[in-house]
């Protein structure tokens, strides 16, 4: 027998499958580490640094200290508690009855919940419109499955844009882009990094070419309870007809600030549901039970407290109403033309205005913004994320000459990134 080296053997055939190639690369783990390095100030990550309600955190504590069976599996598709309280808690927004044991999967976050749809609805050749700017796991998980992105970038109607109302699709544009291939569209409100809310006449345009063409429609809502300014999250799913074609996409760690518990769900029609259930019983097969427990016992509470000034789905966007004023006005004052947000956790600042001298020919070859976050980060030691990341390639050198900022932030983390922008402003 010849003696070949083991590398030599693992080198000669193709070990990998094909479905991770191109996808590979995650511009996240860069800027992440980026950060890292250099102590920065993070206003690049979308997480808050404060801690979850103390409601929310005494539900967790008295559900590991709740016997031993918060310590073991659970229903496999959702704690019966936690699918029974969703259940209860949506049917009253969308005025849609919600059967709890047919209609919602509880997921290992909103990040699962879409690999979940992605995977149990889309089949090779099949086209997903997804509407930019996008969170680009949408794109990594189309191509994952073997599907063909369609992009149709939202756009500010007037050249001066202040705030992210006036971006807005193109209803012709929006239009052409289906065809006999679309199985679905993609689309997130608010929106992650512009913070557009969609208004119930944009979503009814969507809605009608889904009906028009039989095309259903995943719609991520993480942010829908942070709106502010008198904006309202609508659930296109409430719409007329949409309920049977909508997949609609929650996290219990961006609605109660507790991003680490990685509790997500989806909420949709079972003859929907029951597709995603075998992706999700063959892949993780079950979500940690005490954190379902304890959302569980949170969206309890908040249903009792609904539109009352008590209720944490008040308290915190008018908390983070401050914090969103304070950063746009802290933007200004340097140079940069912030958009106002109208929900979410992030506001987009045009730079174009700022001239930097990047002296850094190993980015040269990279977008603007790119080269712009780098800059900030290392030279300045304030961490950002560029907004062309959020983009197809066919769209991304229009939209190089913005950055995002999470501004879900401490107010000592706020006032140390004004100071940073303060001083650069000054030339020091």
């Amino acid at each position: 027998m010849i003696n070949v080296p083991l590398l030599q053997i693992i080198m000669s055939r193709r070990i990998h499958a094909r479905r991770t190639e191109g996808v590979d690369k995650n511009v996240w783990n860069e800027f992440t580490q980026l950060a890292a390095d250099y102590k920065a100030v993070n206003l690049g990550h979308g997480f808050p640094d404060f801690s979850p309600p103390k409601f929310v955190q005494e539900a967790f504590c008295d559900a590991v200290n709740g016997g031993a069976q918060m310590h073991q599996y659970t229903r496999v598709f959702g704690h019966p508690r936690l699918v029974q309280s969703l259940a209860t808690f949506f049917s009253r927004v969308t005025g849609h009855e919600i059967d709890p044991l047919e209609d919602v999967l509880v997921t290992v976050g909103a990040y699962q919940a879409l690999f979940c749809a992605f995977q149990a609805l889309i089949d090779e050749g099949d086209e997903v419109i997804i509407v930019e700017p996008y969170f680009n796991c949408y794109q990594t998980m189309v191509k994952m499955v073997g599907g063909k992105e369609v992009y149709v970038p939202l756009r500010p109607k007037v050249e001066e844009s202040q705030s992210s109302a006036v971006w807005t699709l193109s209803a012709e544009e929006l239009a052409s882009k289906f065809t006999p291939r679309t199985k679905a569209i993609v689309i997130n409100t608010p929106n992650n990094p512009l913070g557009k809310v969609y208004k119930t006449e944009e979503l009814q345009m969507i809605a009608d070419l889904c009906i028009k063409h039989d095309v259903l429609c995943i719609s991520d809502e993480v942010y829908e309870w942070l709106t502010y300014d008198g904006n309202k999250h609508v659930k296109i799913a409430s719409l007329p007809s949409m309920w049977e074609r909508t997949i609609t996409i929650g996290s219990g760690g961006k609605t109660f600030s507790a991003t680490g518990w990685k509790v997500g769900w989806v909420i949709s029609s079972g003859h929907i549901i029951k597709h995603m259930k075998t992706i999700f019983k063959n892949s993780v097969y079950h979500c940690p039970t005490a954190a379902q427990e304890a959302v569980a016992c949170a969206f309890e509470r908040e249903y009792k407290l609904f539109g009352s000034p008590e209720s944490y789905f008040q308290q915190l966007p008018a908390m983070l109403h401050h914090r969103r004023r304070k950063l746009a006005s802290c933007l200004q004052s340097v140079g940069l033309q912030p958009i106002m947000p109208e929900g979410g956790y992030f506001m987009i600042a045009d730079i174009s205005s700022v001239k930097v001298d990047f002296n850094d020919d190993s980015t040269k070859d990279e977008s603007y913004d790119c080269r712009f976050v780098k800059w900030l980060t290392k030279e300045k030691g304030l961490a950002t994320i560029p907004v062309s990341i959020f983009y197809s390639p066919e769209h991304r050198k229009e939209f190089d000459k913005y950055v995002r900022f999470c501004f879900v932030k401490e107010e000592a983390t706020l006032d140390a990134a004004e100071q940073i922008l303060r001083k650069w402003s000054q030339g020091k």
